[in-house]
């Protein structure tokens, strides 16, 4: 190597250094998906942005690939690489909410259970994921499509401003009025541009919502979807409802004989005034009789949070996804076809709303393209026996190939899987030119491509 040594890293950083000979490596180089083994050269956790730049130099004037690990949910595994350099950000999660300009900043390493946390207290919110160990960064960058995301756009479309470290070392500010090009791509570009070390949002006033999970049969599986196209066309934008399939684990308010039973699920989160909630929520109760239900007034981190001990780290995952301009009766019936077969209780298909204000930013306004699009599909395979890798990497392609000849051909970043390089072009349409640009002017060796990767 023609750059610093491993030991000329220690002595830059102030976070842990972690190599392949060192007690803490095993644990540093394991990532959510169980399925991705990789063996970096070094892990290091950063402590500061300083310990960024450190590493990006590193990485880039020893030659070596370097990987981002953030909130650490890449399921594709683009936390790790083998040989490399892993930034991992996991010590970087400090939260700042400014309650008088309703904003919050977040470091690299947040989760969104640690911005909800904070930004709860003064009853704010912003959009982020429906699992709360979701990574702030890596969401936003990808676009960020949530419970409230009808309400007040995507995250990245609540993005303020980004502190960034570009692959030259150099660390800069991000927003409309300084590098707006690099910030134009932040929003929806992933990780192609360099080391996002704070985020700031914009916040909004939400506190208690009422929502939660309903039940329904499968023979409603038709029913249920054929309402939603129709009901949330023109919803109240303060409502986040979509369908899922799921297994009903074994919960208390799920009957005991019909725990391990698969059902068509209905999540809604009502995010007006909360005693408006159960009139807000009467057409899902109208729709089919209700198996078994956890619906009412909660605080809104609460229902962000719900899911989460079903998607613990370490499952074995394999996703697809598309984005869908409509739920067809073609559509539909793949999903009554596929959806039942859901494998195990970790797995899942979610059918996610990105209208109402969503659709108010322009196509080109923010990197992600699809401005048009009314759903975005994904079939999500988790499950924890290696065994049985085959059989449920097969469910999610079946399920892919009979619903993606009638959807986009682009999908949401967030949810592209490994095999998914081919679809990069697609999933930026219009957009993918321009991205393109600004990679090559902030990275123009494309240091940063252990990613969905815009070549520059």
């Amino acid at each position: 190597m023609t750059g610093s040594t491993i030991e000329q890293l220690r002595e830059q950083v102030r976070g842990q250094v972690v190599a392949a000979d060192d007690d803490a490596y095993e644990d540093a180089r394991r990532v959510y998906n169980a399925m991705i083994d990789r063996h970096p050269r070094v892990v290091v956790r950063c402590a500061n942005a300083g310990d960024v730049i450190a590493c990006v130099n590193f990485a880039r004037d020893n030659g070596l690939d370097l990987a981002i690990r953030g909130g650490g949910h890449s399921v594709p595994g683009f936390g790790t690489c083998d040989d490399g350099v892993v930034i991992d950000l996991a010590g970087m999660r400090g939260i700042r909410v400014d309650p008088a300009n309703r904003t919050g900043r977040a470091e690299g390493g947040a989760t969104w259970g640690d911005l909800n946390a904070a930004a709860y207290a003064f009853g704010l919110a912003t959009t982020g994921g429906i699992i709360s160990t979701t990574g702030v960064a890596g969401l936003t960058l990808g676009g960020g499509i949530g419970y409230l995301d009808r309400g007040f756009g995507l995250s990245c479309d609540n993005l303020v401003s980004a502190d960034v470290v570009t692959a030259d070392g150099r660390f800069l500010a991000a927003s409309e009025s300084e590098n707006a090009d690099l910030f134009w791509a932040l929003r929806g570009g992933s990780g192609n541009f360099g080391v996002v070390t704070s985020l700031e949002f914009a916040l909004h006033p939400v506190r208690d919502i009422y929502g939660g999970p309903m039940f329904f049969e499968l023979s409603e599986v038709g029913n249920v979807l054929r309402f939603f196209r129709e009901y949330i066309a023109d919803a109240p934008e303060q409502m986040g409802a979509f369908p899922a399939f799921q297994i009903a684990p074994p919960l208390p308010f799920i009957p005991e004989d019909r725990h391990g039973d698969t059902f068509i699920a209905m999540v809604a989160c009502w995010a007006g005034p909360v005693e408006e909630g159960e009139r807000a929520l009467k057409p899902f109760h109208e729709v089919a009789p209700v198996v078994a239900e956890f619906v009412g007034p909660m605080p809104y981190p609460a229902l962000n949070s719900a899911f989460d001990a079903l998607v613990p780290p370490g499952l074995q995952h394999y996703w697809k996804a598309n984005f869908v301009n409509e739920l067809t009766d073609g559509i539909i019936a793949a999903h009554e076809e596929h959806g039942p077969k859901v494998p195990v209780v970790n797995s899942t298909v979610h059918i996610y709303p990105i209208n109402g204000a969503c659709h108010r930013v322009s196509a080109d306004a923010t990197a992600f393209a699809y401005r048009d699009a009314n759903f975005a599909t994904v079939i999500a395979g988790m499950w924890p026996d290696p065994a049985q890798n085959e059989a449920n990497t097969a469910w999610v392609r079946d399920y892919y190939a009979a619903t993606a000849p009638l959807s986009e051909e682009g999908g949401y970043i967030n949810f592209m899987a490994g095999d998914d390089q081919d679809r990069v072009k697609a999933n930026y349409r219009g957009n993918y030119d321009r991205l393109v640009e600004v990679k090559r002017t902030y990275d123009p060796g494309n240091l940063f491509h252990v990613n969905q990767n815009i070549m520059p």
